[in-house]
């Protein structure tokens, strides 16, 4: 069985497994059939291979960008212009996204870049609270709840071959915290670098954006 099956059947079967706290949705845009379709056309374009990957883990999936096209760190409009894939998606642009897709394309280009990086979060869903995107350790039960979960997801995930000896965490702060205290305990990676979060990057240091492009590119270069 390719990568891309493996991805799609773990994506397309994602379930809370535990009641959420008041207040608390989920967002879950893969029961759509038009981000399946888009889910399909994206896996199977970079990832319908067995090759070993490295894993980049973000948080959980928002609103704009992964919560509309199902594919984390991707808007709309990267969708189609840097991953070649036709969508009928509202063309909105998503400030990660932006940051992502340029690093990529400093990387070499999305088949360069996906034929190496596997970009997936610690929460594959993600959560909203009063209308607005809701990070997993924003509330303070639901960062307990769900750790049987993420262990669970990210058991799955590295059954399918991908590298151990690092993984690149999106984030230098709760994030990383979280995902350092579950590594030490499951002892999945040899290693875990950080690299900023591109929100923080395009919201408070967006003049010395080609800089943390250039970081990335040699963080991830390194682990070669």
């Amino acid at each position: 069985m390719s990568l891309s099956k493996k991805i799609l059947d773990f994506l397309f079967h994602l379930k809370m497994p535990f009641d959420l706290p008041e207040g608390v949705g989920v967002l879950d845009s893969h029961k759509d059939e038009e981000v399946r379709e888009a889910c399909s056309a994206f896996y199977k374009k970079f990832y319908n291979d067995n090759k070993p990957r490295h894993i980049m883990m973000g948080i959980n999936p928002g609103r704009f960008g992964g919560g509309i096209t199902g594919i984390p760190f991707t808007d709309p409009i990267r969708l189609e212009r840097d991953c070649g894939i036709a969508n009928d998606f509202q063309k909105k642009q998503e400030l990660s996204s932006v940051f992502i897709y340029d690093m990529i394309e400093a990387f070499g280009g999305t088949n360069a870049f996906y034929g190496k990086v596997y970009i997936t979060a610690i929460s594959p869903l993600g959560f909203v609270k009063k209308g607005k995107n809701l990070n997993y350790y924003d509330d303070k039960l639901l960062k307990q709840l769900i750790e049987p979960f993420v262990v669970d997801c990210i058991n799955k995930q590295l059954s399918w071959g991908l590298n151990t000896d690092v993984c690149f965490c999106i984030g230098e702060g709760e994030n990383l915290t979280y995902l350092n205290q579950l590594n030490q305990k499951y002892q999945w990676f040899k290693n875990i670098k950080a690299v900023p979060h591109p929100r923080f990057i395009m919201q408070y240091k967006l003049k010395q954006k080609q800089d943390y492009i250039k970081r990335y590119v040699e963080t991830l270069l390194r682990s070669e």
